[in-house]
């Protein structure tokens, strides 16, 4: 059962046990349906405690249920038959009470809180605004602002914050099942009748206040429909009754869940959850992860190293000499710090750390206890394979050896070693202890148990592990070469740089192709550009505008200038005037005639190269399906989220509409716009990515 009903004097109560996280299925909704009802019927109970099995409150909805028709009594419904109770009701929550659930605690008269529990309403991040009455009783519950903070943000508040803006009545003390107990026996004892938010006021409505509201949330989340949409129903509700007020927000709930982005949020919600089912690792175990060695103290180095001690792994970081160490050892210590400003770990927990799981060497005789050694050193093979052979004669037996290259060969990496088997790579992006992706490379030779510890090390680490296949720059980078090829083409044909950075973030990104050379600097570009020089078709466009501003010493913000002018009075990059002489010279020198593009031109030929190559990566299983390059993009390249990621963008503006843009750019250019087989495949046969994540062939 979902939901049992019991009583103890006057006090009922009823617990929901809907394991893992009581999410609020149809079947649970019946049940608490059900013993509201017995409640209600019971004449010797005078107040109800609704409290949870297991390790949480209700924490949202059933997933399972995601795009299928609604099965009743709908959520609403419950919490409306909750609050019209004529007796009190206590939420009693712990753990995490998220969207439906903390409307469940809403529709409740009281509310108690364990000292860890955590509420939020995080509709929006899926497309969608609180639909059970969220916009309406939190608002008169706490107060416009607040209420407006909590829904639009969707950020998660901890119980002392509850308490402070009103959301909860009292933190227990001890034990929580006892203190709401007692918390029944004083309304018992006084007397006290029900407080529904109902009859609470409606909050006043600031008009100057929701204006700046408003503007806040348009320039933090550009494009994005359903923040705007919580704050209408918010303000909107507040001139109503709740009922009416209930009435207006469901309509706007209904009319968000059939809206693109809510399609488009889902999809990415659920193949966050989906990239690490992988059948090649059913059954497998992975190897034991307690102490992690890091080669390389630079940027990346650091930030893997603090990203492993902030998930209470030991680290040990080594360097070239003790003078490097030292300053690795600063920097990661830098970032910990950073942390306790932010308040994500107390001072004494950062001194904890530093003191008790990080060392820091200048020599890999310290990695030999190591469980997995990850090498974050310069970006070129042969570097990085000194590395792998001295690794092979300190490393322990069964130690898990891992590249944090962004594009190299891992199987010639691993060809350094006798043990391949335990050679993976690891690609994090930067900054690793903020970035939330991780590549995970399997090498030709890579055991299933290795591929299965570098999943355990991005969920040990809070972040999203996608696999991907060994190939120069694996999937994400791979697709980012192509990407960035039309829109240097575009650039040589007469495009602004700044134009086609304006027409990206337009489309939702969160920086466009220029401003992200400037930020990673433009030497990585030119490195990269000399490495595959051997391998170049005679017909590549070479982007030399950009070989130009490299040799010019124009670097990008570690040089103050580069595509862009970075100083103190514009730190965040303004366009540079002379850029535009050079670009002309260039394109003289190339004999080319110079054209215009609108917006929707340079947006419809990025997306196009995006998504043609995307189907590459997965017809050759670089990517397993759609939905990880979807991930790749979403969580390492800035893709908007609320366009689901590339291939469901794709299916969304239709596949034969994408095939025919690129048959047409192939008149153009038929060396470069060359449509993929599976494309093509896919179109002739009526199907599309979505068909392919659901594992139908094309």
């Amino acid at each position: 059962m979902t939901a049992t009903y019991a009583r103890d004097g006057a006090i009922a109560i009823i617990e929901i046990n809907n394991p893992p996280v009581n999410a609020a299925s149809a079947a649970l909704r019946a049940g608490l349906a059900d013993a509201i009802g017995r409640f209600a019927g019971d004449d010797l109970a005078r107040v109800a405690i609704l409290q949870c099995a297991g390790r949480t409150w209700i924490a949202g909805a059933d997933i399972s249920e995601f795009g299928k028709p609604p099965q009743p009594p709908l959520l609403p419904d419950v919490i409306a038959q909750i609050e019209a109770m004529p007796k009190p009701v206590i939420a009693a929550m712990h753990g995490t009470a998220l969207g439906g659930g903390l409307e469940v605690a809403l529709g409740a008269h009281y509310r108690i809180a364990a000292a860890g529990a955590e509420m939020g309403l995080p509709e929006v991040t899926l497309g969608i605004l609180p639909g059970a009455g969220g916009t309406q009783r939190l608002p008169r519950l706490v107060g416009l602002a607040p209420a407006v903070d909590l829904i639009t943000s969707a950020r998660r508040i901890g119980a002392e914050e509850a308490l402070k803006i009103g959301l909860i009545d009292r933190i227990a003390e001890g034990d929580l099942n006892e203190a709401a107990r007692e918390y029944a026996q004083s309304l018992v004892d006084a007397q006290a009748g029900p407080r529904p938010c109902a009859a609470m006021a409606p909050p006043q409505i600031d008009e100057d206040l929701v204006a700046g509201l408003r503007a806040r949330l348009a320039k933090r989340y550009p494009g994005q429909i359903a923040q705007l949409r919580a704050v209408d129903s918010v303000v909107e509700g507040g001139l109503l009754p709740l009922p009416e007020g209930l009435a207006q927000e469901r309509e706007k709930f209904t009319e968000l869940m059939d809206s693109p982005q809510r399609s488009a949020l889902i999809h990415a919600f659920l193949s966050e959850r989906a990239v690490a089912h992988l059948p090649e690792l059913e059954g497998v175990l992975p190897r034991d992860l307690t102490q992690l060695g890091v080669i390389g103290g630079g940027t990346m180095g650091a930030g893997i190293a603090a990203s492993a001690l902030l998930s209470g792994l030991a680290v040990t970081l080594t360097e070239r000499d003790r003078p490097a160490a030292d300053r690795a050892a600063g920097t990661v210590a830098g970032i910990l710090r950073g942390a306790v400003k932010r308040g994500k770990i107390t001072q004494s927990r950062c001194d904890a750390i530093l003191a008790e799981k990080f060392t820091s060497a200048d020599s890999y005789d310290a990695l030999t206890d190591a469980d997995l050694i990850i090498e974050a050193v310069f970006e070129k093979i042969e570097v990085k394979q000194q590395v792998f052979s001295a690794l092979d004669r300190v490393a322990k037996a069964g130690a898990v050896l891992a590249t944090n290259t962004s594009y190299l060969d891992v199987d010639r990496i691993a060809e350094m070693t006798s043990r391949p088997q335990d050679v993976i790579g690891l690609h994090f992006f930067s900054p690793a202890h903020v970035m939330r992706l991780l590549e995970v490379v399997a090498a030709g030779k890579t055991a299933p148990d290795v591929v299965a510890t570098g999943f355990l090390l991005a969920r040990r680490l809070g972040k999203i592990g996608v696999r991907a296949g060994n190939c120069d720059g694996f999937i994400g980078n791979r697709i980012l070469t192509h990407y960035r090829a039309a829109a240097d083409a575009m650039v040589l044909d007469g495009a602004s740089p700044y134009q086609i950075d304006r027409a990206v973030t337009a489309f939702g990104f969160a920086m466009g192709p220029y401003a992200v050379s400037d930020l990673a600097g433009l030497d990585i570009g030119y490195f990269t550009r000399q490495r595959r020089a051997p391998d170049r078709h005679s017909r590549d466009r070479i982007p030399v505008f950009a070989d130009r501003l490299y040799e010019l010493g124009r670097l990008g913000r570690k040089t103050g200038r580069g595509y862009y002018i970075h100083d103190e009075d514009s730190p965040g990059g303004r366009e540079d005037p002379e850029l535009a002489d050079l670009l002309t010279q260039v394109r003289g020198e190339l004999g080319l005639v110079e054209k215009s593009f609108t917006d929707d031109e340079i947006v419809a030929r990025y997306m196009a190269a995006m998504v043609n190559e995307g189907a590459r990566v997965v017809a050759d299983g670089t990517a397993l399906r759609p939905l990880d390059v979807d991930v790749v993009m979403l969580n390492g390249y800035g893709f908007p989220r609320w366009r689901g990621g590339p291939m469901h963008w794709a299916d969304q503006y239709g596949l034969a509409s994408i095939l025919k843009d690129i048959e047409g750019y192939s008149r153009e250019d038929d060396h470069f716009w060359q449509a993929a087989p599976l494309l093509r495949q896919l179109v002739e046969s009526g199907r599309d990515f979505a068909d392919l994540n659901r594992g139908k062939t094309a």
